[in-house]
């Protein structure tokens, strides 16, 4: 049976750095002719023996396991040994940018200095914390229908695609992050750890839990093994308010006024939710309202419509809502 090998001439402009020895890191660019067959550790490794052999990056299963060979192409975070060439030129043309997956943590060209991650993914406590018997009768059986609970957040391989093409980890250091969310979940949602409470209440604080999420859904987008992040996120912020351990601030004073505003009108009051949710704080918004209300864009309380569906949707919110009137 024959094979359809096609190929194209693309140009790669490579982050190249040295931590060592360069003040400023810099790009250099390589032109080769790509085969149909070809992933982007295929392009990685031919640079480094065709062209430089300086160039650094980490690799090592191959086959999607690890995570050790994540980078960006055009921005993009990936798995180098997993994504085709074909996909690459087809969504971004035959000019590819390769950069590591953080630029200001590079140490050497694709190498980065992943402290950040490691902290952050040891400081939510990523293991299962249980009070036990040092010599049990029987092991702590779980039911098939308490393992799906896990939603498959134990398949995450640690890559750091998902903490490093997040944008506020790139603008808030104290920020956990998506992975950090992800490994957290998978044993909040875990009926043999004793640390649900301590645990969520970390995940809880402002400025680095859960509630600084902006919903961009770049680490559902980029993660190799679809443990999508942002859903176990999600699960998380209800899990506060179901074990009641949500504190008040600006982000679950927004979750609850959210549901206010739907229960009473079945639409949402913009401004009735700002207000909410800032209190008294929403006079450094006025400037920002006023030129919002002259183009139309808020609706005074009086003008808001009414939906003619509200017995469903009041269904809707009873059946659904965690979230507890505390504030």
């Amino acid at each position: 049976m024959s094979t359809n090998i096609t190929t194209q001439k693309v140009n790669f402009k490579v982050f190249r750095f040295n931590a060592d020895e360069d003040y400023l890191p810099y790009y250099e660019d390589y032109t080769m002719e790509v085969t149909s067959e070809e992933v982007v550790l295929d392009i990685l490794n031919r640079i480094k023996w065709d062209h430089d052999g300086s160039f650094s990056y980490r690799r090592s299963c191959r086959h999607g396991i690890c995570g050790a060979c994540a980078i960006k192409v055009n921005g993009r975070s990936t798995l180098a040994c997993k994504e085709s060439m074909n996909t690459m030129l087809e969504w971004f043309g035959n000019e590819l940018i390769i950069e590591p997956l953080s630029k200001k943590r590079a140490v050497k060209d694709m190498i980065i200095d992943k402290t950040d991650f490691w902290d952050k993914h040891e400081e939510i406590h990523p293991y299962l914390i249980s009070d036990v018997e040092e010599h049990p009768e029987h092991e702590h059986l779980v039911t098939p229908e308490e393992a799906e609970e896990l939603n498959e957040a134990d398949l995450c391989i640690q890559c750091g695609a998902c903490h490093y093409a997040c944008p506020v980890v790139e603008a808030n250091d104290e920020f956990f992050g998506p992975a950090a969310f992800a490994k957290a979940y998978r044993f909040e949602a875990d009926v043999r750890d004793d640390a649900h409470t301590s645990r969520l209440k970390l995940l809880g604080e402002e400025n680095k839990g859960v509630w600084d999420c902006v919903k961009c859904y770049e680490c559902a987008e980029v993660c190799p093994k679809d443990v999508n992040p942002i859903d176990k996120i999600t699960k998380l912020h209800q899990m506060l308010f179901k074990e009641n351990v949500v504190q008040s601030n600006v982000a679950t004073r927004h979750a609850v006024g959210f549901k206010h505003s739907i229960a009473k009108r079945g639409v949402l009051d913009e401004g009735g939710l700002v207000l909410y949710s800032e209190g008294t704080k929403i006079v450094k918004h006025v400037p920002v309202a006023f030129k919002m209300f002259k183009k139309g864009k808020i609706t005074m309380p009086w003008n808001i419509p009414t939906s003619d569906n509200m017995d469903e949707i009041k269904k809707l919110i009873a059946s659904s809502s965690t979230v507890k009137d505390r504030f």
